[in-house]
């Protein structure tokens, strides 16, 4: 496939509260040659992979340096993906990543393998005195249903109503009710071969359905018998349509959530005698007690049902508009995607984070923490557990070798690597290790979210304990909310001494908390909504001087236990100690004493740069604190994330009204003449002041412009105004993408969106002269390309040499050899015909400017040929790199 260059389409920067025109686009870099294995036609920007990279639950990110241009479109050979819109400004520097992972062929050798030092071992924690692990006192029973599919509206096949249900037998009353929701994985298979999975629906004969639904059935088991009704449904055909989903498909995963839940609700109801004979053979559900359990794209589907049903979505975008007959207790989510970087807070969560995750390999499902912080009332207790060893798939039996009843894999795809690697590292679990240690915490979360039993919380929230029951598995744990209050929230009110303010996603190392080549992201805690992204700070500790913190005012702690560090320091990093002191608002300093960590287990291919809760008894006589000291003892870097006050136990669920806020997508047309404002459709549902902030990309620059949008009670819209200013002179489509993050009293629900100005005017036509062209051999030949009028933005032209009507051929070696490998990305030899060469020129006429010229430099060889003959074929291609016009043929001569 021919390369063919890309360039960026044109926007305009916009500023809170003014409309900015939409005017021409600035000068652009010269366009480069695209890398091996990339290809692209019209809109579309194409990476082919050497290997095929089955489906999986991470987006396949398509990259220009450090500005991410979209997620790709997989194609059923596995190997192929491609972006409608891949526009980026400097094609030489294309990179794919899946889950903040370089992938292409291009990568770096240092992103592909490295020399891998032994990792370190966590240090043992105590065995806790509550083992929510062991079975319950209730037999079970199992069975399936399966309904007719239902219709979600962006996809043309009904998606199934299918479940694996595991209910206690003989448990008294009404029981809670625990639905799980497996991930993004291949939905079909024939026999064993790994070549034959797809992603299709309905599975084409005589390939099967991948049953991931029947993958979980040791969790099941464990909470029936525990007295829970699980069950746990099946999204084949959401995985199988979900490509073209802005947000990968989390929306029609809350819909299929709740529609099963529906169904529950009307079957322990008065629609008893209508249910399917495993849901009348098990106890009536509780609807009122409902936890959710959702593995990596299944997390973000059951967060957003979640939110969902707290927050009900505008009708015109949701496939559930019935009543929500329901209380979401709780969620447990595995390895999760959270594109959208949008949790609900009022609902609490345990997120458990694989560290070595080879698919979600950026751990991103760490913003189902961080990214609840200051948004709602804090009373919903959240907890991040990073499990050693474990991987992605083998969460589900169904995705794991020797258990599925079709092909399988390792996720993770290191050689050699000490710390996850099968074989070569001990601390790597085996399949069952893994999936017991996932019951177990998963049957703790459920406890505590839904049963209450405050005695199993310390498995979650940083207290440093360890679950018996989940054997070899070294879980580490922090969490935020709870009984626990804000301290110092790094921002840039708060004054730093002998430490820096850093930013976790930041375009320059200089601003960055942690800066890498960038082939994968080191921290769960800095996972980028967009780049750069302001407001999200953490302080950067050198380990050299003590560090002052200083909020702008004295923030109380009365009622505190504890004061409750978040710290990271380097993985593998030795036992690292900080004294830590509090002055209050008096003027009082108290020595709290010493918090020592050590870093978390990690090697160059795992995201271990991650926060660990230390805590350190607050005397009663500290009330406030007016500055933190934080003293190194040892040395060696570490970043703080926050602090907070501290107290066991977990508050009563009581979630406070949020205000919803969904960004939509406004397309117009250009027009002829005038200024026409137009306001994104950024709307607004609830009656809290809240806070969201926006961010708007510059899509020639790749700069994001990002404001916080306050919220007045009672709103229905956020204004975001864009000035499109008509014309009669071609410039391509345009786009202004917004998206939109809660920064306070909000949720956010369709977070990506913008304003799509299209293009009404014709492109110019374009003439050649002369043609032919002639030149003697040794110098170039030229021609004039020539515009009828100006164009508004830039034109691209690419030229494919074509065999000449008559007479001999241009060669590959006739031409200047330089040149010719700068445009064809080949050696000119052996000599060869031009039209069977990847020789493909490329040229752009500037804005307001009407002509360009092409130049073939010949080389004079001292052989008698007679004339040689060159033709080009010509495809044109808008600003916007929509699809290509067909331009003239035109033709040259070089005589000796």
């Amino acid at each position: 496939m021919r390369r063919i260059l890309v360039a960026v389409a044109a926007a305009s920067m916009l500023l809170l509260g003014s409309p900015v025109a939409a005017g021409a686009a600035p000068p652009r870099p010269s366009p480069d040659a695209l890398p091996p294995g990339w290809s692209a036609s019209g809109r579309a920007l194409t990476w082919t992979s050497e290997r095929p990279i089955p489906p999986g639950d991470a987006a396949v990110e398509f990259w220009a340096g450090d500005r991410l241009l979209g997620r790709a479109d997989g194609t059923r050979d596995l190997r192929t993906f491609v972006l409608k819109d891949g526009l980026p400004a400097d094609p030489a520097d294309l990179q794919v990543r899946i889950g903040g992972k370089r992938v292409d062929a291009a990568a770096p050798a240092s992103a592909q393998r490295r020399t891998k030092p032994a990792p370190a071992t966590a240090p043992a924690r105590p065995a806790h005195t509550v083992d929510p692990g062991v079975k319950g006192p209730y037999r079970t029973t199992t069975g399936e249903y399966s309904l007719p599919g239902v219709k979600l509206s962006t996809y043309p096949q009904p998606v199934e109503m299918q479940a694996v249900v595991v209910a206690p037998r003989n448990a008294p009353g009404k029981r809670p009710l625990a639905l799980f929701l497996h991930g993004r994985h291949w939905t079909c298979f024939t026999g064993d071969d790994p070549d034959a999975i797809t992603l299709e629906w309905p599975c084409p004969a005589p390939s099967e359905a991948v049953p991931s639904h029947r993958g979980y059935l040791q969790s099941q088991e464990l909470l029936a018998s525990q007295g829970y009704i699980t069950v746990s449904i099946s999204a084949n055909g959401i995985n199988a349509q979900d490509r073209a989903d802005d947000d990968g498909g989390a929306q029609a995963r809350s819909s299929l959530v709740r529609k099963h839940l529906a169904l529950w609700a009307g079957w322990s109801g008065a629609n008893r005698n209508k249910a399917p004979a495993i849901v009348r053979s098990a106890p009536r559900a509780d609807l009122s007690k409902v936890f959710l359990m959702g593995h990596s794209r299944g997390g973000e589907g059951v967060s957003r049902a979640a939110l969902d049903s707290l927050n009900p979505p505008p009708a015109a975008q949701d496939d559930y508009r019935g009543p929500v007959r329901w209380n979401i207790r709780g969620l447990f989510l595995i390895g999760p995607t959270v594109f959208g970087q949008n949790p609900q807070p009022e609902v609490p969560s345990a997120t458990v984070l694989p560290g070595c995750d080879g698919d979600v390999a950026d751990l991103q499902g760490q913003m189902f923490v961080d990214a609840t912080r200051g948004v709602g009332s804090g009373r919903a207790l959240h907890s991040a557990l990073y499990t050693v060893g474990a991987n992605h798939n083998y969460f589900n039996t169904e995705w794991t070798p020797g258990q599925a009843v079709g092909p399988a894999f390792d996720d993770f795809s290191g050689e050699d690597d000490p710390l996850c690697t099968p074989g070569v590292a001990p601390a790597r679990l085996t399949p069952q290790q893994q999936q017991t240690a996932g019951a177990t915490y998963l049957a703790a979360a459920a406890r505590l979210f839904v049963g209450g039993d405050d005695r199993v919380r310390p498995l979650l929230d940083g207290s440093g304990v360890r679950a018996p029951s989940a054997g070899p598995a070294t879980v580490l744990s922090h969490a935020l909310g709870g009984n626990r209050t804000p301290v110092i929230v790094p921002g840039q009110s708060l004054t730093v001494g002998n430490a820096r303010l850093c930013e976790q996603v930041a375009s320059t190392p200089e601003d960055a908390c942690l800066w890498t080549e960038g082939f994968l992201a080191p921290s769960p805690h800095f996972v980028p909504f967009t780049y750069p992204e302001p407001g999200r700070y953490a302080v950067a500790l050198d380990g050299t001087a003590p560090a002052t913190l200083t909020p702008a005012k004295a923030v109380s702690v009365a009622g505190a236990q504890s004061l409750a560090l978040r710290l990271v320091v380097p993985p593998n990093a030795p036992a690292t100690s900080f004294g830590v002191a509090v002055t209050d608002d008096r003027g009082k300093r108290t020595e709290l004493g010493t918090a020592t960590i050590s870093g978390v287990p990690g090697t160059d291919l795992t995201t271990s740069y991650w926060g660990q809760e230390v805590r350190l008894a607050l005397p009663k006589g500290v009330r406030t604190v007016a500055r933190l000291d934080i003293s190194p003892r040892s040395a060696g870097q570490a970043w703080l994330i926050d602090v907070w006050g501290w107290r066991p136990g977990t508050p009563a669920p009581r979630p406070a009204p949020l205000s919803r806020v969904d960004v939509g997508t406004l397309n117009v047309v250009e027009g002829d003449s005038g200024t026409t404002t137009y306001s994104v459709p950024v709307r607004v549902r609830g009656t809290q002041r809240s806070a969201v902030r926006l961010f708007l990309t510059d899509r020639v620059t790749g700069d994001v412009r990002s404001w916080v949008a306050d919220v007045a009670p009672g709103a229905t819209k956020i204004g975001v105004p864009i000035s499109v200013t008509g014309n009669t002179t071609f410039g391509g489509d345009r786009r202004y993408p917004l998206a939109a993050k809660a920064v306070r009293n909000a949720v956010v629900g369709d977070y990506d969106g913008g304003l799509d100005v299209n293009e009404d005017d014709p492109m110019p036509t374009i003439t050649v002269t002369p043609s032919p062209a002639t030149a003697a051999e040794g110098s170039p030949v030229v021609w004039t390309l020539t515009l009828s009028a100006p164009a508004d933005d830039y034109l691209y032209f690419g030229f494919t040499p074509q065999a000449p009507a008559a007479g001999p051929e241009l060669s590959s070696t006739d031409v200047d050899p330089t040149w010719f490998e700068e445009n064809a990305f080949e050696s000119p030899e052996p000599s060869r015909p031009l039209s069977q060469t990847l020789l493909q020129p490329f040229l752009a006429i500037e804005p307001g400017t009407t002509s360009v010229e092409l130049g073939v430099p010949t080389v004079a060889d001292g052989v008698t040929e007679g004339t040689e003959h060159i033709r080009f074929a010509t495809d044109i291609y808008p600003a916007d790199f929509g699809d290509p016009i067909a331009g003239p043929v035109f033709d040259g001569t070089v005589t000796d």
